[in-house]
């Protein structure tokens, strides 16, 4: 059937009659199911294990730290076992399977190059120490931490740790274990926060180095005494510092390809989304200047608070860019794009509200056909959640009534009066479903409120947070975001710190007709604080008074009053 929709899609493409493409709201569904699947995920378990242990049962019996191959395989088992158990538990068994399958992956495979490089230093029977310097121990650390952060790359140290000490020679299982270990949380330590791929590299040279210091300790790298050592302790010096950073270069290159084939968005590509040149942006900045302001005012008041709860400061500044790129739709149906004209006026109530909610579709539709990333699309999704269209709401019920006391006297049919259902005004949802979402439709909502304060007093600013936040919270926007209370006080907090920051008043300053005057009085020899006082008399007599044609007495009353006062 789905061949035979793609032939019926492309006849038509070629009548232009379609653009040949299909909506894939179904597909991400079900591919939405099998990520968060737990059979999916105790499969990837089992293969794990059994492909580890296959790892192991192919060491030589020699070579291992336990008696037997069957004895050492048991042991893996068990401790694969433990290490899986802990890392379920540790994500509170809501962990994606796109993430299960990056993180022992990668395990699996930096298990991989420790038996090659185990195996290939031996069989040639060249230096043993050249199978512990040449193993990649940053490999796995590394990916884990950049691509899913410092505790699984600290998770993932403690796992190739363990389970490398089954496969790496006997006689090198202290050495390797203490370089694994300490290599491995140096990468982690190094990957706090990586904005540019430099820091990979960084991370990796650091790693080198404390590849290359251990390894003089233990003896591997011994200090020259004459010429020819110089030679070979150039060459494991160069070893062992060299892997690391080619290691760092092979993961800063394959790091766009692993971010596409497991779901995960780094720090790296989130800043290169956030250049304003892009096609959809730069549309928004001629056809929606209002709104294009409105997304940046948006940005900044959710990046700052998404750094003061942990959230991903970075995600939310790039989201709140294009939350709002529906409205390029119909820009002149939102406020901040209108001009003396209201379109609204002309339609009712109930088809001003389909133009509002229609923007959200509107954008996940532009979004998908520009391939935009994923987590954008359900920002722009999920933003105002299923909150309701209050105002249109509000003057749909005015109508209403009106139409109503209109019956009451006979001047209309009741059937002539629509009804006003609620869930034609309010938005399709889904509600918020991450910190980064939950943070963005707050700081949408507080930032279109800010607009309507006359006079943004820091106490006013801080009670119109107030309100609309725990507004939010009151009709459950903010449930299914994982945001604590304390999350959330930390983000009223910061909204208010950025809007006074940006609502500031300033001094007043004098007009240049002022400023001649006062100019002209200190000529004059009189001090420029009395004429100050004959203007705040002349603005006096400006405040609302009886009708000067009804009094004439007063008018002239007053005008001798400013003469004198001259």
């Amino acid at each position: 059937m789905g061949f035979i929709d793609a032939i019926k899609r492309w006849r038509l493409a070629q009548k232009g009659m379609s653009s040949g493409k299909k909506r894939r709201t179904q597909e991400r569904a079900v591919a939405g199911s099998i990520d968060r699947s737990l059979g999916v995920r105790i499969l990837l378990y089992v293969i794990f294990i059994v492909t580890s242990a296959a790892l192991v049962y192919q060491v030589p019996s020699e070579r291992l730290i336990v008696g037997s191959t069957r004895s050492a395989v048991f042991v893996h088992i068990i401790m694969s076992l433990g290490l899986v158990t802990l890392f379920d538990m540790q994500h509170l068994h809501r962990v994606r399977n796109g993430r299960v399958s990056l993180v022992f992956g990668s395990i699996l495979f930096h298990l991989c190059l420790i038996e090659f490089v185990s195996f290939m230093a031996f069989s040639n029977g060249k230096d043993p120490n050249y199978g512990v310097l040449l193993i990649p121990f940053a490999f796995a650390p590394l990916v884990n931490s950049v691509l899913l952060g410092r505790l699984s790359g600290m998770f993932t140290t403690y796992v190739v740790t363990l389970l490398g000490a089954l496969i790496v020679p006997q006689a090198y299982l202290l050495q390797y274990m203490v370089i694994s270990l300490i290599s491995g949380i140096t990468v982690v330590l190094m990957t706090k926060n990586v904005r540019r791929r430099g820091a990979l590299l960084r991370a990796g040279f650091y790693a080198g180095v404390v590849v290359l210091i251990l390894a003089v300790v233990f003896g591997m790298i011994q200090m020259p005494e004459t010429t020819q050592l110089w030679r070979t302790f150039g060459i494991k010096a160069a070893i062992a510092l060299g892997v690391s950073i080619l290691m760092a270069m092979a993961v800063s290159g394959i790091l766009p390809a692993l971010e596409s084939i497991f779901g995960v968005t780094t720090d790296i590509s989130w800043l290169e989304m956030s250049d304003l040149n892009h096609k959809l942006l730069r549309q928004m900045q001629l056809e929606a200047p209002g709104t294009f302001h409105h997304s940046l005012i948006v940005a900044s008041l959710a990046e700052a608070a998404a750094e003061q709860v942990g959230a991903n400061a970075t995600m939310c500044r790039v989201c709140s860019y294009f939350h709002d790129i529906g409205k390029l739709k119909k820009p002149t149906y939102f406020i901040e794009n209108q001009g003396d004209e209201n379109p609204h006026d002309n339609l009712t109530p109930t088809m001003s509200a389909l133009v509002i909610i229609a923007h959200v579709k509107d954008g996940v539709d532009m979004a998908m056909k520009h391939k935009l990333n994923p987590a954008i699309v359900d920002v722009i999704r999920e933003h105002h959640g299923d909150s309701l269209v209050y105002y249109f709401y509000h003057k749909a019920k005015e109508l209403r009534k009106d139409g109503e006391e209109k019956v009451e006297k006979g001047l209309e049919k009741i059937e002539d009066i629509p009804e006003v259902e609620e869930e034609n005004f309010r938005y399709p949802g889904p509600r918020p479903r991450t910190p980064e979402s939950g943070i963005i439709s707050l700081a949408d909502c507080v930032e279109s409120a800010s607009r309507t304060l006359g006079k943004p007093t820091p106490a006013r600013i801080q009670s119109l947070v107030d309100d609309i936040v725990m507004k939010r919270v009151n009709e459950g926007m903010l449930d299914d975001t994982g945001l604590t209370l304390r999350d959330i006080k930390k983000i009223r907090e910061s909204f208010a710190k950025t809007l006074r920051s940006m609502l500031h008043s300033r001094i007043d300053y004098p007009k240049e007709e002022d400023a001649a005057a006062d100019e002209e009085m200190r000529k004059a020899g009189r001090p420029a604080a009395k004429q100050k006082k004959v203007e705040a008399v002349e603005i006096d007599l400006d405040e609302p008074q009886p009708n000067p044609r009804r009094n004439p007495a007063l008018e002239r009353k007053k005008t001798k009053r400013v003469a004198k006062a001259s």
